[in-house]
């Protein structure tokens, strides 16, 4: 089985992040009747919330799938990848709805919309940018690259 190198990931989440706020940014700018420089810092904050909740959420997940389980993550079944992606939905939202309101100024109820519309966004998009993603960037079977631990994976 061969597997995308560290780099290749890396690449590929940052590409995603930078796409995602070009997109994301200029429609919240223009939704909420708003500066640009708002829009992008608001969503910026938004993503270094989640991009530093989400190793932690599905690291400890793992760990329950592990001990409950006694399974590994790669094991998991549909059932619970769809548990597992919810959890992380909500609880990012969960963690970045004070941000929303903070920043933005919205109340509970339009942070609330303004977390479900970029949730919205954001899984189109990411369905579309990993789809382009790997056809542009193939993996190709047979090919020697470094796994995530940096052991050579085939």
């Amino acid at each position: 089985m061969t597997l995308r190198s560290t780099k290749e990931r890396i690449l590929q989440t940052a590409g995603y992040e930078v796409g995602g706020l070009l997109i994301a940014a200029p429609l919240y700018a223009a939704f909420f009747d708003t500066s640009s420089a708002h829009s992008y810092v608001l969503l910026i904050c938004i993503s270094v919330v989640v991009l530093s909740w989400a190793p932690l959420h599905n690291t400890l997940f793992d760990l329950m799938d592990l001990r409950i389980f006694n399974r590994l993550a790669s094991d998991r079944p549909h059932k619970w990848r769809l548990i597992h992606a919810a959890s992380l939905e909500v609880s990012s939202g969960t963690l970045t709805l004070p941000v929303v309101m903070l920043i933005s100024g919205h109340g509970l109820w339009q942070a609330l919309a303004v977390n479900v519309g970029l949730t919205a966004f954001y899984a189109g998009y990411g369905y579309l940018y990993y789809l382009v993603f790997d056809w542009m960037w193939p993996v190709r079977d047979g090919d020697e690259i470094s796994g995530f631990a940096g052991e050579v994976v085939r």
